[in-house]
């Protein structure tokens, strides 16, 4: 013990000289100080230089409605925020994915996909708040700390003692996960924020936490079960019950009467909004991916998962021992696109041929790129590139994986690639996306009763269940609005 103590002894005196070296801030929530390895100015570059790359990624959704109301209401909470002096950015990503999420410095986001499950104004708000929480409470501040006081714990341990050597990797384990509670707790804080800044403008944050309800039943959709000690976020449910408890207790000293939900405003803003991919995103349909509107589409691998954003479409199988990508190459002639390629990623061919893919120009190389390590070693990857042109565009797929797998991958990579061809299905072309459709319930009903009423199928009921934050059986007033589906213009 003796020992343990000494090691503890001195990793803090490392500790303590970091402190005097970088500043000692109090924080803007809480009013402590504490250390900090990022100013505000850092914090606000961080913001600045990751929004294009999250822009990039994404894509931006357009509507200028929804996009005017997001701003509004986060620029009317920025400012009773324990943070005003920020100039914060408020975005929607044309995501189908359920998410909402912030950068340091003030750049808050929300998907469309997590819009089209809000129910009213007010669960809007709960989550605004909680994301606008984690930029007053400087939680991406925090987060970097952690990590490197944890770093200089370790070191001082591996320097000053034999025996805590031997038990490294324990040790680094458990500061993952006690790193992985103080992110757990930095949730909290924001769901804390969340209720508190969304009363303040003048909504009910109870319903904030019917929206975890939300989360949890899609959770539960998709088959996840994350336990809540091993999750960064807590549990959805937990979260249901403790933000109730916050909310009483924030509606104590406010007049109840005063706060707004705003149901039937925010359902007719979002009525018409994708549900779901956007075909003209690019699709897949029984392991194909089309574009309409690029005009192309090509074979994806057999149970390879598949993810598409703006700038790439990327391919993987379960076990991560391949990737597969496509992205668009800025040059304008194939030459051109590959002597860049070459020059960018420093890569060696080992050979190279023209060919032509479905009636278009193409040029395939196989090439190695060798990288130094952590360790100092080098490591090196085999890489199948092809480039096709194809409207006035040059494609690029790269298939990639260790020299050792790349015989094994190889087959799989070239028939993907080569089954790259124009797009002529108007079928597929003119492919409609699936749209919200806000109906007016005629008579008193419960859920069930309305979405036979409005022709909708049982895949279309369950998820309307998910997105109307309802179950079968709830009933439903004469006069009322609900989400339905529809299929939009393309």
């Amino acid at each position: 013990m003796n020992s343990v103590k000494s090691v503890l002894f001195k990793s803090s005196m490392v500790v303590a000289t970091i402190c005097l070296i970088f500043a000692c801030s109090r924080n803007p929530v809480t009013g402590k100080k504490e250390v900090s390895f990022m100013s505000e100015n850092q914090e606000i570059a961080l913001g600045a230089e990751s929004d294009p790359q999250i822009v990039a990624a994404y894509g931006l959704f357009e509507n200028d409605q929804i996009q005017n109301f997001i701003d509004e209401k986060g620029q009317e909470m920025a400012a009773i925020s324990h943070r005003p002096h920020l100039t914060y950015s408020f975005k929607v990503l044309d995501s189908p994915v359920v998410n909402a999420f912030a950068l340091p410095g003030g750049y808050v986001y929300f998907t469309r996909g997590i819009l089209a499950h809000f129910n009213n104004e007010a669960e809007f708000a709960g989550v605004l708040g909680h994301e606008i929480g984690h930029v007053t409470a400087r939680h991406s501040a925090k987060q970097y700390r952690n990590q490197i006081l944890s770093q200089i714990g370790l070191m001082g341990g591996m320097i000053f003692s034999e025996k805590f050597r031997q038990f490294a990797n324990e040790a680094s384990t458990g500061m993952q996960l006690l790193l992985l509670k103080n992110g757990r707790a930095a949730e909290s804080e924001s769901d804390e924020l969340g209720v508190l800044y969304s009363t303040k403008i003048g909504y009910d944050s109870h319903n904030m936490a019917n929206f975890f309800g939300t989360l949890k039943r899609l959770q539960e959709d998709s088959g996840q079960s994350i336990p809540t000690f091993l999750s960064t976020h807590p549990d959805p449910g937990n979260r249901y019950e403790d933000v109730h408890a916050l909310s009483d207790k924030a509606q104590e000293t406010w007049p109840k009467e005063s706060l707004k939900t705003n149901r039937n405003e925010y359902l007719r803003m979002i009525d018409g909004m994708i549900v779901g991919e956007d075909p003209k995103q690019g699709f897949v349909e029984e392991n194909v991916f089309y574009h309409p509107e690029l005009l192309f589409s090509f074979e994806v691998p057999q149970s390879w998962r598949l993810n598409n954003t703006p700038s790439a479409v990327q391919m993987a199988p379960e076990g991560g021992k391949a990737l597969l990508t496509m992205t668009l190459a800025p040059e304008k002639t194939l030459n051109d696109a590959q002597s860049s390629i070459i020059t960018n990623f420093k890569l060696t061919v080992v050979e190279q041929s023209t060919q032509r893919i479905n009636g278009l120009n193409a040029l395939s190389m196989i090439s190695t790129q060798t990288t130094q390590g952590q360790n100092g070693q080098s490591q090196s990857i085999r890489i199948y590139t092809t480039l096709i042109e194809h409207g006035g565009l040059i494609y690029v797929f790269h298939g990639m994986s260790s020299p050792e797998d790349f015989r094994n991958y190889f087959t799989t990579f070239k028939r993907s690639i080569n089954s790259f061809a124009k797009l002529t299905d108007q079928s597929k072309i003119n492919k409609q996306p699936d749209v919200l459709k806000i109906v007016t319930i005629p008579s008193d009903m419960t859920h069930a009763e309305a979405m036979r009423r409005f022709n909708m199928n049982t895949s279309q009921s369950q998820q309307l269940e998910i997105l109307n934050g309802m179950r079968s059986d709830t009933p439903l007033k004469a006069g009322s609005l609900l989400k339905t589906l529809a299929k939009g213009k393309n």
